[in-house]
């Protein structure tokens, strides 16, 4: 079972990030840069290695992604008032509306994908991911893991 929950998990997260691609498309904004956008939304503010971090990329990728969000108006750089060599990125009025027709994309293909769910099912989906999130997230590393 290993295996197949872990092939699983791995396939619908694939396409589920390969259907919201193709749905927010006409919004101007990529998966990965939606994804910017509400990491910014949630943590204003972050400099580019905290952003690069939450994104899971390597900071010279970040700063592109920065420079393609920045170029279409949805981020600014502030000059951070503690660190005169660091930047903080924060959003624009412009990203607003991009962000909540998005989340209106992700709502639909969200729903799309649960058809055929009851409303307790959809529930219990929910629950049981969080608890598998949280073990996976306390669940010290190996030695062998930590150690490369």
């Amino acid at each position: 079972m290993t295996d197949t929950l872990g092939f699983l998990l791995s396939d619908t997260s694939r396409l589920m990030r390969r259907r919201f691609d193709e749905r927010a498309r006409s919004s101007g904004a990529t998966g990965a840069q939606w994804r910017m956008l509400k990491i910014l939304e949630r943590h204003e503010g972050l400099n580019q290695g905290q952003l690069a971090e939450l994104l899971e990329v390597e900071p010279i990728t970040c700063c592109r992604m920065i420079d393609r969000v920045e170029e279409a108006g949805f981020v600014e750089r502030r000059r951070d008032p503690a660190d005169r060599r660091a930047w903080r990125i924060h959003l624009t009025e412009k990203a607003r509306p991009v962000l909540a027709d998005l989340k209106d994309v992700a709502g639909g293909m969200i729903e799309d994908a649960l058809q055929g769910m009851s409303s307790a099912q959809r529930d219990e989906l929910v629950a049981l991911l969080n608890i598998v999130r949280s073990n996976i997230s306390q669940t010290p590393e190996s030695k062998e893991a930590a150690n490369g």
